[in-house]
């Protein structure tokens, strides 16, 4: 069996045995102001102090610029969670943000067609 600092605690008949509010200790507002678009990226400063399993798995995610949402998806918790561990890492300097880059509305009809298309061929 994995040891607790190895990464989320997973049962494959239950799924994750920890509850994601405990990965943010209960908290559920972000320190920082992030959409699901932003793009947040590791700035090579080490945190101070101890980090989580998820602030750990998050940072190194972060080598590229990376959306909120990858890496949600990625951590497999809910977005204000991740928020919150993203928060974390930006509050000690070891990420930066930068709200995305917008060269087409983000509701446009064949964007979002585009996007539903990429998603089909990937099931």
């Amino acid at each position: 069996m994995a040891a607790p600092h190895d990464g989320p605690w997973l049962d494959d008949a239950a799924g994750r045995l920890v509850r994601p509010y405990t990965v943010s200790n209960g908290r559920t507002r972000p320190t920082s102001q992030l959409n699901l678009l932003s793009q947040v990226m590791a700035t090579g400063a080490a945190p101070l102090g101890y980090i989580g399993p998820e602030h750990t798995t998050a940072l190194g995610l972060c080598e590229a610029p990376t959306s909120v949402a990858e890496i949600a998806a990625q951590l497999k918790l809910p977005a204000v969670v991740t928020k919150v561990i993203l928060s974390d890492l930006i509050d000690c300097g070891a990420l930066t943000t930068k709200a995305p880059d917008f060269y087409h509305n983000p509701t446009d009809r064949s964007l979002l067609e585009a996007v539903l298309d990429g998603l089909r061929r990937q099931l």
